[in-house]
């Protein structure tokens, strides 16, 4: 489902989007330090997505304030770098970080770059919201077409993008259920490095430590020391507690 919204650039275009009731407001870089305009756009009470290209941390603070003033809260800042095509070098991905510890607000990004690469790095980065421009033909004239994506490169991009949504996970540190066959196979045991027979006190050098980790865990070899055999162990056989 594609949601219809549109960047006003002046009183008149402003009004007349409010007017057919789209769901957000777009505010483009150039239109940060247009407190008149701002205003009259938070005033809408709708949510509004303001891009912060060329500006300082100041010129953000300012346009914030005024957005806030109004009672409405509802803001997505997006970080860019207003140049066609950017430069990687230029794009500064770090600043979102920057914005959003400053302004405790959503925090997206805007992508001039060519290519995917950098979309779906400030995805990783926790960007919320992407911008990205799209065209039929890149080779059409005028400045956006070469940093916008054909409809192919597009595709592209958000598949890879709910990729890297899939594997934020849950960020709980813990084996996942499709490493289990390997973690029995790749973790190591306490096994027999000799054959050793029924009653025999088992020395330090009786004992081997390799795969796989179905026995007695390395972290239990001291004590191990000076058990007795229940039964004749064979040698490289995985050692497990009912037999000592």
């Amino acid at each position: 489902k594609i949601i219809f919204l549109s960047t006003p650039f002046d009183f008149e275009s402003a009004e007349f989007l409010n007017k057919l009731d789209v769901p957000a407001f777009k505010i483009s870089s150039g239109d940060l330090t247009n407190i008149p305009l701002l205003l009259q756009i938070a005033k809408y009470k709708k949510p509004i997505i303001l891009s912060t290209g060329m500006s300082t941390l100041t010129e953000i603070t300012d346009a914030v304030k005024i957005i806030y003033s109004t009672g409405n809260k509802k803001l997505v800042l997006l970080h860019c770098t207003s140049n066609y095509p950017t430069k990687f070098e230029d794009v500064n991905l770090r600043a979102m970080d920057t914005i959003r510890k400053n302004f405790n607000t959503l925090v997206g990004y805007s992508d001039h770059t060519e290519g995917i690469e950098i979309a779906i790095a400030a995805v990783a980065m926790g960007a919320s919201l992407l911008e990205k421009h799209f065209t039929l033909d890149k080779t059409l004239p005028g400045p956006d077409h070469k940093a916008s994506l054909e409809p192919q490169e597009f595709m592209k991009m958000v598949k890879a993008i709910r990729n890297v949504e899939i594997s934020f996970g849950n960020g709980i540190k813990k084996p996942e259920r499709s490493e289990m066959e390997i973690r029995r196979i790749a973790r190591k045991s306490i096994v027999a490095a000799v054959n050793i027979p029924k009653g025999t006190r088992l020395t330090k050098n009786m004992l081997a430590i390799k795969r796989p980790g179905a026995g007695i865990e390395p972290k239990y070899l001291e004590q191990l020391i000076n058990r007795k055999a229940k039964i004749n162990i064979k040698k490289d056989q995985v050692l497990t507690w009912d037999l000592l």
